[in-house]
């Protein structure tokens, strides 16, 4: 029997995360099993338990990879608001809309990541923190705290608004949503007198 090196069996690991990621997003966790996972990667349910532990397992690796992804194309972008403005216009695009299984993994696996074991919750705590640290080097203009804050709030502005736009039937209410959120976020970006003024208030 043929014995494969440590490189085929990473490509092999890489490809199981890259499939399964594609098809919690479009199907969902809980509506992936592990027997269309591995058909998905051309796999077979002894190679899978050759790599992950459990289904659990696949899931926080997914999780981690997927955000990591994602963090080094905007770590990847030139330092600015210039590189936000094109992050948001690709991020809110009709095209992204409509492509939940290669798109944004907040957007198709977070309400399910709320109920997913410790070890999928803290990937996406990791992976989440990334993100946001990943886009507020963008928005720092000398204010590191004023950056992660606004960095946050675009951040959740992008994935609930894509979520929305998705959910709706009505195309032209998906498009208005898509197209108010481009608005508001790059608001978020740019609006430093009004975030200082808003964070400088004392909480009532």
């Amino acid at each position: 029997m043929a014995r494969y090196g440590p490189e085929h069996k990473e490509a092999t690991r890489r490809r199981m995360i890259e499939t399964a990621g594609r098809r919690f997003k479009s199907d969902g966790i809980d509506g992936s099993g592990i027997a269309t996972l591995v058909a998905d990667a051309g796999l077979t349910n002894g190679a899978f338990y050759g790599h992950f532990r459990s289904k659990h397992d696949l899931v926080a690796s997914v999780v981690a990879q997927q955000l990591q992804d994602q963090v080094a194309q905007v770590n990847a972008l030139p330092a600015g608001l210039a590189s936000v403005d094109l992050f948001v216009r690709d991020y809110l695009s009709p095209a992204h809309r409509d492509d939940a299984a290669g798109g944004c993994p907040s957007a198709a696996l977070l309400d399910e990541i709320g109920r997913c074991d410790s070890a999928g919750k803290q990937a996406y705590t990791e992976g989440a923190a990334s993100m946001i640290d990943a886009i507020a080097r963008h928005l720092d203009d000398g204010d590191a705290r004023l950056a992660t804050e606004r960095a946050i709030g675009l951040f959740t502005l992008l994935v609930g608004s894509l979520q929305l736009a998705r959910a709706v039937t009505d195309p032209e209410l998906s498009d208005q949503v898509l197209s108010a959120a481009y608005i508001n976020a790059m608001t978020i970006a740019g609006a430093r007198e009004a975030a200082d003024t808003t964070t400088d208030q004392e909480p009532r």
